[in-house]
Order: C-alpha cells, then structure tokens, then sequence
C-alpha cells in the first residue's frame, strides 16, 4: 500500500479550552492530536475528548499550512469527534472501510497528522470498558503501538479507513508486556453521521451518567474518583466505594455496570445504588444527569 496519499488526508489537530471548562482539569487545557479528512468540504473525524469544550481548533495541513476549524459535534457513546475546516485543506476524502471485516493478524496501518505512521497489526477485537463511563462492544488493538495515537488514523490494506485512535494501552503475554493501540471502529460512524452534522449531537435520549471513574476488581466496580459537583459526589459516593448493586441488580464487572447504569432509568432519574464502604454496606440515591448538560458548547470562530 502507497502510504503517501492518505498521509496527505491526516491532519493535526490543536484545541484551546477555557480554563473553566469542565474537562479542563482532567484533560488539560491545550489538547493535541490527530484527525482524518473524511469529505472533501474539510470535515474531519477525530477522537473527541481532543475537541471537548474546545473554544479554538486549528488544523495543520501535511504541508504545513495552519487553518482555522470549528468543533462541530462530540459523541460520547462512540467517542467521535467532528472537526469543520474554515479554509481550504488541499486534502482529499479518505473512504470510509468496513470495520467489521477487520480480525486479528490483518496488517494495518496507523497514521498521524505530522506524517508519522506505525506498520502494525491487528491483535485483538474485544469489548473494551473505559473508567469515564465508556464501552465499546468491539473495539480494535493493535501492535505495535503509535506514539501519537490520539485521532491517529487507522488504515487497513485497500487503503481505506478503519477507525480512529483513541488510547495507548499495555497487553501481558506471558512474561511479557507490550504496547498496544485501541482504535475506535469506523463502523460507529455512518450511523450517526447525520445527525451529528445536522443536531450536533445523536437524535436520542441521552445516556444517564453518573459521574464517577471507576474500575474493576475481582468482579466489583471500585470508585477511583468523582467528578466534581456531578451526581455522584452530590450524592456522597466516594473513592474507595465498591459498588455491589444498582436497583438490587449485582454487579459482575465494569461492562456489566455500565449496561445496567444505562438500562435503569434516563438521565433524571434517580436510582438507589449499594456500596461497600470501610467493611460496611450503605445505599445511595443518584440522581443520574445527562453529561453534556456540563459541557460547554462549540462557539462558532
């Protein structure tokens, strides 16, 4: 595969965000990474916590020209990102693949904006549960790992793109440890696309968030910090919670929580949860809220 015409396609992506903003503590104020053309009129996807509350995003072109660009839409179940060019970019529209036909061993490759890429392969296809309140059914791992994988485009071998760059994880083999990508399949997309072009946002309730970061333990769902002033730390959950059982529902594991956190009610709701805390079981009232209702939102340049 001829790697240089779809290097062309990727771009850097640089974000300002209000000191202010709610994502500003945890994900910095000045955020960088990548994104992928995907239409000729300068849209470009990318991964969305890049763009989160952003005030001001400039794209960088392969040749190096600076362009100005707006945050159009942020979807937080997938975790795509929609960028607007407000200039010409001079790159042409990288196709859009089919995840699904994507298995582990196939070789891919995953591309940022400063035309930097990593020759890898596909490892694995498997759920993937986030701490923030994310799961995805079958996100993708490759391998070797890209050191700027955040919007980094991911390639298969007809050239076509196969999803988007979102974290940087480690994977044991035995005794070994090595470096891997998750990538975001492009199949989330063309759902979506849409409604996120035409709403901003995907044309239904949202999800019910609880405002906590979580992981799993044995089974159980530990609370590892909450959010400031979201529904959890308004009603008492704190660090070093184990969440055992919403609406008298056990938990098995952060994907199984996460499932049964959505399905108990629409953001609004108010749902009794039960911790262990210091050795003692305590129930909770959470009154779910919608997350983007704590977001600022995209100021058109």
């Amino acid at each position: 595969m001829n790697i240089d015409p779809i290097l062309r396609s990727v771009v850097a992506v640089r974000s300002s965000i209000p000191e202010d903003a709610f994502t500003a503590q945890t994900l910095g104020t000045v955020r960088e990474g990548s994104g992928v053309v995907i239409r000729d009129n300068g849209l470009v996807l990318t991964i969305g916590y890049l763009i989160t509350e952003a005030e001001e995003v400039w794209l960088t072109t392969h040749d190096g020209r600076v362009v100005p660009a707006h945050a159009l839409a942020y979807d937080q179940e997938s975790g795509f990102g929609l960028v607007q060019a407000l200039g010409p970019l001079n790159a042409p529209a990288v196709d859009l693949g089919d995840a699904a036909t994507a298995k582990p061993g196939d070789p891919v490759v995953l591309a940022d904006g400063i035309g930097e890429f990593v020759q890898a392969n596909i490892v694995a296809r498997q759920e993937f549960a986030g701490y923030w309140e994310y799961l995805l059914d079958e996100a993708i791992f490759t391998a070797p790992a890209h050191p700027s994988w955040g919007g980094a485009a991911l390639i298969g071998s007809d050239g076509k793109l196969l999803g988007i760059g979102s974290l940087r994880l480690q994977m044991s083999q035995g005794d070994e440890v090595a470096d891997i990508n998750m990538v975001v399949p492009i199949d989330l997309l063309p759902p979506i696309l849409d409604d996120l072009l035409n709403r901003g946002q995907v044309n239904k309730p949202p999800r019910p968030w609880l405002g906590a970061f979580s992981a799993e333990s044995n089974g159980g769902v530990v609370v590892m910090s909450v959010a400031e002033g979201g529904p959890a730390a308004q009603a008492g959950l704190r660090q070093g919670d184990i969440i055992s059982e919403i609406r008298d529902e056990e938990i098995d594991g952060l994907a199984d929580f996460y499932r049964k956190l959505w399905s108990s009610g629409p953001a609004g709701a108010e749902i009794p949860m039960r911790v262990l805390r210091n050795g003692r079981e305590a129930w909770l009232r959470i009154k779910f809220a919608d997350r983007n209702s704590f977001l600022k939102k995209p100021q058109l340049q």
